[in-house]
């Protein structure tokens, strides 16, 4: 009975920081880039039709700008949503270690520690 509850060694414990973000948190990241990306797209097929009434002559390569804009806008923002989930940070923490006993940290400010 006494080997049961013995423990193998030890465990790696890992934070909650380990964890992937959930995929719902991701979609939900996806589809808000998706919505702006398309929102500015509407506002260069919009621009562009403003752009071709109001200027005349030289200026209208500002129309021609936002219309070529509003025609590439959608395929990148169709890559960017379908592209799988976003990577997480690079920013890792380690696996918890304990402290031991002996060596316990002194906390506060330099002068009230002596040193």
């Amino acid at each position: 009975m006494k080997g049961i509850f013995r423990r193998r060694g030890h465990d790696a414990v890992y934070t909650v920081t380990d964890a992937r973000r959930p995929m719902s948190e991701d979609i939900g990241y996806r589809e808000r880039r998706y919505l702006l990306t398309m929102g500015v797209r509407a506002l260069c097929f919009v621009l562009s039709i403003v752009f071709a009434v109001t200027l005349h002559g030289a200026g209208r390569w500002l129309a021609v700008l936002a219309l070529v804009g509003a025609v590439v806008l959608p395929y990148i923002a169709v890559i960017f949503a379908n592209g799988g989930r976003e990577p997480d940070s690079s920013a890792r923490f380690a696996p918890y270690e304990a402290e031991p006993k002996d060596q316990k940290r002194i906390s506060g400010p330099r002068d009230q520690i002596g040193s």
